[in-house]
C-alpha cells in the first residue's frame, strides 16, 4: 500500500529533477559603478567558454564559437578587418588620432569584440555599461557603438586634461575621480602599467602615429650639431 509520504517523497524528488533537467542559459555579470550603484547585466555567453588572462586590468570571457547575437541583437563578433573600419571612422568622427585608439584596444581587449571582463566592462574598449549610455551606446553588444562610445570618452579625457596623455589614460583605467584625488595619475600598479603599456603601442615604430599630433615626453631624442657631434636628448 502506497503512503502518503512516500507519494510526497516521489512528487518532491520530480520536482528537483524538473528544476535541474534545464540548465541555464543566461550569465548575470554584477556591475558597481563609481557612485556605488548596482546593475546586473545578462551577458548571454555560449554553452562551452574559456576564460582567458586579460592583457590589461581584467579577464575575458571568449566564446567557443560565434555567439552574443541575440534576438534582435547585433552580432558581437567582428574580425580584425571590420574593427579597423570601424577605428577610423569614429576616430575620423571625433577628431583623435586613430593609432591611439588602436593602442586602447589592444591594451584592454586584445581586439576581441566579445571581452567581457569580471567587473562587467563589454567589448573592443571595455566599456562599463554606465560610461557606454554616457556617450550614447544604447546596445552594449555592438561593436560599432562600443567603439564610437570609447573614442568619444576618450577624446573627452584628452580634453578633460589639456591633452595630457598620461592622464587621460590613467582615468580611462581608473576614472576621472581617482585622477583628479591623486592630482596625477594614481598609485595604482595596474594604472601604472596600463598607461605604460597603452603609449608603448602607441609610439612604437609602425603604430601609424600621427607625428605631429602627440610627443613622448619620455622619448629620447638624437640631433647631430653643425660640428658633428652626436647629442642624445628628451626635448
Amino acid at each position: 500500500m502506497i503512503t502518503k509520504r512516500a507519494v510526497f517523497c516521489t512528487c518532491v524528488y520530480l520536482g528537483v529533477l524538473a528544476l535541474c533537467g534545464k540548465p541555464a542559459n543566461a550569465q548575470i555579470a554584477k556591475v558597481v559603478d563609481d557612485s556605488g550603484r548596482l546593475f546586473f547585466i545578462n551577458a548571454e555567453p555560449p554553452v562551452q567558454t574559456k576564460l582567458m588572462p586579460a592583457r590589461s586590468h581584467a579577464a575575458i570571457y571568449m566564446p567557443a564559437e560565434t555567439t552574443f547575437t541575440g534576438r534582435g541583437r547585433p552580432s558581437f563578433s567582428i574580425d580584425r578587418d571590420g574593427a579597423e573600419k570601424l577605428v577610423r571612422e569614429a576616430a575620423e568622427r571625433h577628431s583623435v588620432d586613430p593609432a591611439l585608439v588602436r593602442a586602447v584596444i589592444e591594451t584592454e581587449s586584445n581586439w576581441n569584440s566579445s571581452a567581457i571582463s569580471r567587473k562587467g566592462a563589454v567589448g573592443l574598449m571595455q566599456l562599463m555599461p554606465t560610461t557606454a549610455q554616457r556617450f550614447g551606446a544604447t546596445e552594449f553588444y555592438s561593436p560599432q557603438q562600443n567603439v564610437d562610445a570609447g573614442v568619444k570618452y576618450l577624446k573627452t579625457l584628452l580634453e578633460r586634461y589639456n591633452g595630457n596623455l598620461d592622464l587621460a589614460l590613467a582615468a580611462y583605467n581608473a576614472g576621472e575621480g581617482a585622477v583628479d584625488r591623486a592630482h596625477g595619475i594614481p598609485a595604482f600598479r595596474e594604472t601604472r602599467n596600463y598607461v605604460q603599456k597603452v603609449q608603448s603601442a602607441y609610439f612604437r615604430p609602425g603604430s601609424g602615429r600621427l607625428s605631429d599630433l602627440w610627443v613622448n615626453p619620455r622619448a629620447i631624442h638624437k640631433n647631430v650639431d653643425p660640428s658633428g657631434r652626436i647629442i642624445f636628448t628628451n626635448e
